[in-house]
């Protein structure tokens, strides 16, 4: 009896062993196909997760490369327009210095006219001063005329004389300048010739010739300009 209960109590104990031995490897298969499970499904997740941040990485990289084509595009199009705009700016600022430099030299053209024509007046009535001093020095030395005849004689030199420079000088001016200034110059040389032509007949037919007495009057005018003073 005791044999048996020995036997008995050995083999429920070396039955309790082995089952305990086959669940420890049933458990430990399990707990391997669980943990092969698991690293399966992390290394799904991290490929899904690998590809979608591959996938999101290109949309990325597309709508950056859009963006930035967009932007490079808008930054083209409003560099063309400043650079347009400039030119156009240039343009009209070369426009208005070419104008102020015509206008410029143009004035400068008028004011060296004018001074020319001046200079030339000026030249003018210095020799037409001359010219009268000249006739009246002549006067001085021809006061045996008479009154009449003096004054023809000075009217007619001075006009020939005066003239005859008139002439010249005209034509100078004719070959320095054109138009406008032709015709100024014509103007002035004819205002020029009657003011002087006016002036020497005004003294010469004021002028005083000294006669001894009224015999010499006689002699001169005749008899009826004896009473003449």
């Amino acid at each position: 009896m005791t044999i048996q209960l020995w036997l008995a109590i050995v083999l429920i104990v070396a039955f309790s062993i082995a089952a305990f031995a086959l669940g420890v490897t049933y458990r430990k298969k399990v707990a391997e196909r669980e943990i092969m499970s698991a690293e399966d499904e992390a290394k799904r997740i991290i490929n899904d997760a690998i590809k979608n941040a591959e996938s999101k990485k290109r949309e990325a990289l597309v709508e950056a490369k859009e963006e930035i084509h967009k932007s490079r595009s808008e930054y083209e199009r409003e560099e063309k327009a400043r650079r347009a705009d400039l030119q156009k700016q240039e343009r009209r600022l070369q426009q208005k210095e070419e104008n102020l430099d015509r206008k410029t030299d143009s004035l400068e053209r008028k004011n060296e006219s004018l001074a020319q024509k001046i200079s030339a007046v000026e030249a003018q009535q210095t020799e037409i001063a001359l010219i009268k001093k000249s006739q009246l020095e002549m006067l001085e030395k021809v006061s045996g005329y008479t009154v009449e005849e003096a004054k023809n004689y000075l009217i007619n030199a001075l006009k020939d004389e005066v003239t005859h420079e008139m002439a010249v000088k005209v034509k100078e001016i004719e070959a320095q300048y054109k138009e406008e200034a032709d015709e100024r110059a014509r103007e002035i040389i004819v205002t020029a010739i009657q003011r002087c032509a006016a002036d020497h007949a005004s003294e010469v037919t004021v002028s005083v010739v000294p006669l001894p007495n009224d015999e010499m009057k006689g002699r001169i005018i005749g008899r009826e300009g004896r009473n003449i003073r």
